[in-house]
């Protein structure tokens, strides 16, 4: 699988802005984790089987109904005075195998993934990625929309022994809350990658999205992850759309 990583605006790596035209490749099938390391849900969080199919973007994108050349906006149901629209938080099982020793390793993509910033610098250092400081680390997690993770959850055939839960992948995104989010810093562990597990975590963090009524979906992509996304349905530059930056001059 070719690296997942995408050069945020603090690397020093050439950067072209990505539109969504997202469709689906593949029907994925996931499974609902049920181990006992999972926090209570609160009422409003939902865990469910989010099973991708050919049709997902059509199917959850409820903002925009599509009619040939035109597009007919459908206005949602208001939020309540006073109350704060959480993105949904879900946890799903991506993947299960049982090692020769009998251990069983589940791979886990969280909607709502709590991340420790040191655990997250490790995982940095393992892609390659420059280290930054990590009180603005925790500040842009802190500040992001939504935060996406997988953890390698590994229970032991001898109960003795615990399991062992690790950060292997993340990926945020940031958000006005109403139209439009950016993906940022999605890596996967080297010694994950190859699996798939790229490609469902940043397919989860749209579906996430799409159940908000978020429907505009940007990233940045260095060059050699481009046709990585484009595999997932990203346009670069469409419709001569070019993405701008700009730098202090000093």
């Amino acid at each position: 699988m070719i690296n997942t990583s995408i050069a945020s605006p603090s690397t020093s790596s050439p950067c072209q802005i990505h539109f969504l035209a997202c469709q689906s490749h593949g029907p994925n099938k996931f499974v609902i984790p049920c181990h006992p390391l999972f926090r209570v849900m609160q009422a409003k969080r939902k865990l469910k089987i989010c099973p991708l199919k050919a049709s997902f973007w059509d199917s959850l994108r409820p903002g925009f109904l599509k009619n040939n050349n035109t597009a007919q906006v459908v206005e949602q149901p208001p939020t309540l005075e006073g109350e704060e629209a959480e993105p949904l938080e879900q946890e799903v099982l991506l993947l299960e195998t049982t090692q020769p020793d009998g251990a069983v390793e589940q791979i886990i993509f969280s909607s709502g993934g709590d991340v420790d910033v040191y655990d997250l610098q490790g995982l940095c250092d393992k892609v390659g990625w420059p280290r930054r400081p990590p009180s603005k680390v925790a500040q842009a997690l802190k500040n992001s929309y939504m935060v996406a993770t997988l953890h390698s959850i590994k229970k032991s055939s001898d109960a003795e022994l615990g399991d062992q839960k690790q950060l292997i992948g993340m990926a945020r995104a940031t958000s006005d809350h109403a139209f439009n989010a950016t993906i940022w810093d999605v890596l996967v562990d080297p010694s994950y990658q190859g699996q798939g597990l790229g490609k469902a975590l940043v397919e989860q963090l749209i579906r996430a999205l799409l159940q908000r009524d978020i429907g505009n979906i940007t990233l940045f992509a260095d060059n050699q992850v481009v046709d990585f996304y484009r595999n997932l349905g990203f346009e670069a530059d469409p419709e001569g759309i070019k993405g701008m930056f700009w730098y202090p001059r000093y």
